[in-house]
């Protein structure tokens, strides 16, 4: 796949290329096999030549031969006329083959033929003459010039079936210096193609990454806007989280006033009518008497919920005890109410009074988170100052869960977090399955201004 996406970015360079691979191959092959098919004409050519020069050494041994018969009548001087017959013949029938269809070079070696036929004939009727007896003819014959004449019209033809051999040998020169020029100039011609297809090639890489790089600018560009408008979205949240919380504590704190004014002097004073009516009473109306009593416990219990209502919604402890003393007795309420161990390590620190609430509520909401999914035995609250931070952790021996994947109650963490960020903190998570929860907050040291609101609450 990735290579057909290259073809296709790099369709001209691609047909370039296989064009000139596909002429290289036809001229280099093309080349080759004219030049084997010259080559092989020029060794016929060598081989008729030797046959050529062959013929004219033969009826030259075949003349010697006769005369050293003829001068010493012994058979030994006729042996070498023999053989020179019988290869004169093989010589006159390969040149028969080789210039067959030829018409310039076949009158030529017609005429040689006649001739050769000639001055054979004439050498065969002087040895048959000689061993007839008749020497005198004989000695005539061989001293006339009839001999030399054929003989030079022998060289003469020979000579000429030479140079027609030689310009073939030119001609096949020529055409091999031909194809070899043919060859260079081809091969330098796709030397060229093939430059200029790598130069498209590499100009089309240059501009793929001119555009890669362009792409990579616009992305970059855009990541930093995102990454800007997160950071300002991220700010936003944490101020509206603030906010948010901000008046939900104050609401809280306006409810719990409410209740602790209102509700709590209504019920008080109807307690107190409750307990004039009853010392009115005397002893006269005993079931009148216990209706009284059972309302005096309704009043209590009523007063007992109003209290434990108001310390839900603003925990008055932390105002008139402190931060250490408040964990104190969350802790304490928490292991009382359930069959965990609760350890403690706390230590009195410098933080402002919304910081301390949200302390106070981070370690309220990861109880609640305990309580509901930890299934733990022992819970460990901790508070201090480390490395010039106060540092708040709760952790617990409970099945934990997989901090990579979304839990299924994930907003209450979401809530942490925002908070611990908008008071300038940081908020760990540390969790794996089987091996409990650790939720541990490092905040700015401050000092504690309470308002004066919650000093007079």
């Amino acid at each position: 796949m990735n290579f057909i996406n290259v073809v296709k970015r790099n369709r001209i360079v691609f047909v370039l290329a296989c064009t000139a691979a596909l002429s290289i191959v036809l001229i280099s092959e093309g080349s080759y096999l004219q030049s084997v098919a010259i080559l092989d004409k020029l060794g016929s050519v060598g081989e008729a030549r030797t046959t050529i020069q062959s013929l004219t050494k033969n009826i030259l041994d075949a003349e010697t031969g006769q005369r050293g018969y003829l001068v010493t009548n012994r058979k030994e001087y006729r042996e070498p006329y023999d053989t020179a017959l019988q290869k004169i013949g093989e010589s006159l029938q390969f040149l028969d083959v080789y210039y067959r269809g030829q018409r310039l070079p076949n009158d030529v070696l017609g005429k040689l033929h006649s001739v050769t036929d000639t001055r054979l004939s004439e050498l065969a009727l002087t040895i048959k003459m000689h061993d007839e007896g008749k020497d005198d003819a004989v000695k005539d014959i061989v001293m006339s010039d009839i001999g030399k004449e054929q003989m030079d019209t022998i060289r003469k033809l020979t000579e000429e079936l030479l140079e027609y051999e030689t310009q073939n040998v030119t001609k096949g020169r020529s055409e091999i210096y031909g194809m070899l020029m043919f060859n260079r100039g081809g091969v330098a011609a796709l030397t060229a193609l093939s430059l200029l297809a790598l130069f498209m090639y590499f100009r089309q890489i240059f501009l793929f990454r001119e555009q890669q790089l362009e792409i990579q600018r616009m992305v970059q560009v855009e990541r930093d806007r995102l990454e800007v408008e997160v950071v300002q979205r991220t700010a936003q949240l944490t101020e509206l989280t603030h906010h948010l919380q901000t008046a939900r504590e104050d609401e809280r704190h306006r409810l719990a006033r409410n209740l602790h004014d209102d509700l709590g002097a209504l019920l008080t004073s109807a307690k107190l009518d409750a307990a004039r009516i009853r010392s009115r009473l005397g002893g006269t109306a005993p079931e009148a008497l216990e209706l009284l009593t059972h309302l005096v416990g309704t009043l209590n219990s009523g007063i007992a919920l109003g209290r434990r209502i108001i310390e839900d919604l603003r925990p008055s402890a932390l105002s008139n005890l402190g931060l250490v003393s408040t964990l104190e007795i969350l802790a304490r309420e928490f292991a009382d109410q359930s069959t965990v161990q609760v350890h403690c390590s706390l230590e009195p620190v410098e933080l402002k009074t919304t910081a301390e609430l949200m302390v106070y509520r981070l370690v309220q909401e990861a109880i609640t988170n305990i309580t509901k999914y930890a299934k733990a035995q022992n819970v460990w609250v901790t508070l201090g100052t480390r490395d010039g931070q106060v540092e708040v952790s709760v952790r617990d021996d409970g099945v934990g869960f997989d901090t990579s994947t979304k839990p299924q109650s994930a907003y209450g963490l979401v809530g942490m977090r925002f908070r611990v960020e908008a008071e300038g903190g940081v908020l760990t998570i540390v969790s794996g399955p089987g091996r409990g929860t650790l939720i541990q907050a490092r905040l700015p040291i401050s000092v504690a201004t309470p308002p004066a609101a919650e000093a007079s609450a």
